[in-house]
């Protein structure tokens, strides 16, 4: 992070190719496209670029009133889910020459090429514009190949006739990359996939890729599947009722998934209180697909065969993933809007397809349904391999 004495030599620096200055945020996606450009770090500084709201282009105060409100929406944007994979970057309330000024500085990614609603945005000398083809390609060479998350790595031996080519190209594809970009550029599938990190250079299919278009993932990720029981009692030592393996591909995983969860909740009506029929499920089926598809996302993959584990008890259910909490997420963050990402890449496969609708929501979002439901707070606890997630029925 820039000291106060370099953020204000950028800020004089006027030809800087590393600093964009806002007076206002009337338009968002400008910021946006800042970040995307910056994380993209086109020319390879490998410093960051900064960005000062509250400034006019001549470095001048224009006077913005930087609240707290302001700095929420600034720092918002690295992880709504429309910069992917997200940004790494902060945002300060500054006091420089005087003025007041919220600064956003942006490292560059090592998971190039960013991109922001499907296009992959590049600064060149003082010029903002998305990438071309040739351009986003040196991106993907840029990247670097050390110090990789798990579902980006190579899984060597795997080919592309083991991958569903026609759902990227038919699901996939359209949904990560701007309609305008896909009709403009004649790409090879190779190129395409590589783009949104399935594939490697030399043309090996990465992790990511077997989890989300792999035609059969257990044959290279054992544990890429959920275990499902439906218990007749309280205790795991009960009679089981029902058990399922749901495996595949990510979408039919996931979809699978919602189809057993919503057969098993029970649901009873009320009309003692009005002539209008009132229906009580026992548990809210929006909480339970934020919790499961949470354990999905967050899972470790890496040296474990387990599998995402749901028992479905009498009296609650619990949902079990391998791997503790990762990253910046702590027992006391957890939950509260604090992101961090041990799978950055599946994570933006799931954001892509529709699965996640903005990132760091998910739990909140299922505290909210339990409570309008009746049902108790989700309850959560931790070891070092494991994260579960119990979930009381509705009295």
């Amino acid at each position: 992070m820039l000291n106060d004495g370099e953020l204000t030599a950028s800020l004089q620096d006027i030809e800087s190719d590393r600093v964009e200055r806002k007076a206002s945020v009337s338009d968002r996606k400008e910021i946006k496209q800042a970040i995307c450009a910056f994380a993209n770090d086109m020319s390879n500084s490998k410093m960051p670029g900064v960005i000062f709201i509250g400034v006019h282009n001549d470095g001048g105060c224009s006077n913005l009133p930087i609240t707290d409100e302001l700095l929420l929406m600034l720092s918002d944007m690295r992880s709504n889910g429309n910069i992917l994979p997200f940004p790494i970057m902060s945002v300060q309330k500054k006091m420089l020459n005087g003025c007041a000024m919220a600064v956003i500085e942006v490292e560059p990614s090592d998971e190039t090429p960013v991109r922001l609603d499907g296009r992959v945005w590049i600064r060149i000398g003082p010029s903002r514009r998305t990438a071309t083809s040739a351009e986003e390609r040196a991106l993907s060479e840029k990247r670097r190949s050390n110090n990789l998350p798990f579902d980006h790595r190579p899984l060597k031996g795997s080919s592309l006739e083991e991958l569903d080519l026609d759902f990227f190209k038919r699901e996939y594809l359209p949904n990560a990359v701007d309609r305008d970009v896909l009709e403009q550029n004649q790409r090879t599938i190779n190129e395409q996939l590589a783009s949104v990190r399935f594939l490697t250079a030399d043309g090996i299919p990465t992790v990511v890729a077997m989890l989300v278009i792999g035609k059969d993932p257990r044959k290279w990720l054992p544990c890429a599947y959920i275990q499902f029981l439906r218990i007749d009692g309280v205790d795991i030592t009960d009679p089981i009722l029902n058990q399922r393996e749901i495996s595949g591909p990510l979408t039919e995983v996931l979809l699978n998934l919602d189809d057993l969860l919503k057969i098993n909740i029970f649901t009873s009506s009320d009309v003692s209180q009005s002539t209008t029929e009132i229906k009580h499920p026992d548990f809210p089926i929006v909480a339970l697909q934020q919790l499961s598809r949470n354990a999905v996302m967050h899972r470790a993959y890496e040296h474990t065969n387990a599998p995402v584990r749901i028992n479905w008890f009498a009296d609650r259910i619990e949902i079990s993933n391998p791997g503790g909490l990762y990253g910046q997420v702590t027992q006391e963050n957890f939950g509260k809007g604090q992101t961090d990402y041990r799978n950055p890449v599946l994570s933006e496969a799931m954001k892509t397809l529709g699965f996640v609708q903005r990132f760091g929501m998910g739990i909140p979002l299922a505290k909210k349904e339990l409570h309008e439901n009746g049902n108790p707070e989700p309850e959560f606890s931790f070891d070092g391999n494991n994260v579960l997630a119990i979930i009381r029925k509705r009295q």
